[in-house]
């Protein structure tokens, strides 16, 4: 898996990795079962802190996509569809959902584009699904 980190983003570099680890799995990058960098490996090829690994992982871990053993390391915990999302779930991410949608229309993005743009954005999830092999992948790591 290929996670690229902005050093100059606004964004926590920890919410980064989180993201894309997110994205990863939704688009079938990632499978349950897989493999994680460590946390110290992580950091080390990042060259950050060890805690804002750590960070990242926690969020993963408390949101249950990944878990993580002392002798196996961190593996992701589900994928796309495997468990229908908590009704908590749903309520917090409709809420930050309605912030998201709420931003782009201030900022002047009309209805129609943001429909288009989230059609697309989940079909293209779905696209790198069906294309995703369904084996382990090497990680590959950039900082932009």
């Amino acid at each position: 898996m290929q996670i690229e980190i902005d050093p100059q983003s606004q964004v926590p570099i920890y919410q980064q990795i989180r993201d894309r680890t997110v994205e990863a799995i939704a688009a079938g990058v990632l499978v349950p079962g897989e493999q994680l960098a460590s946390v110290r490996q992580l950091a080390l090829e990042f060259g950050i802190n060890v805690q804002t690994v750590s960070k990242a992982y926690d969020a993963l871990r408390q949101e249950g996509l990944i878990r993580t053993n002392h002798k196996s390391g961190s593996v992701i915990a589900r994928g796309p569809g495997d468990v229908a999302a908590a009704p908590s779930f749903a309520d917090d991410w409709s809420a930050r959902l309605s912030t998201l949608l709420a931003e782009a229309i201030v900022q002047g993005v009309t209805d129609a584009e943001i429909l288009a743009r989230t059609e697309q954005i989940v079909q293209s999830f779905a696209a790198r699904r069906s294309a995703a092999p369904h084996s382990p992948h090497t990680e590959s790591l950039e900082i932009a």
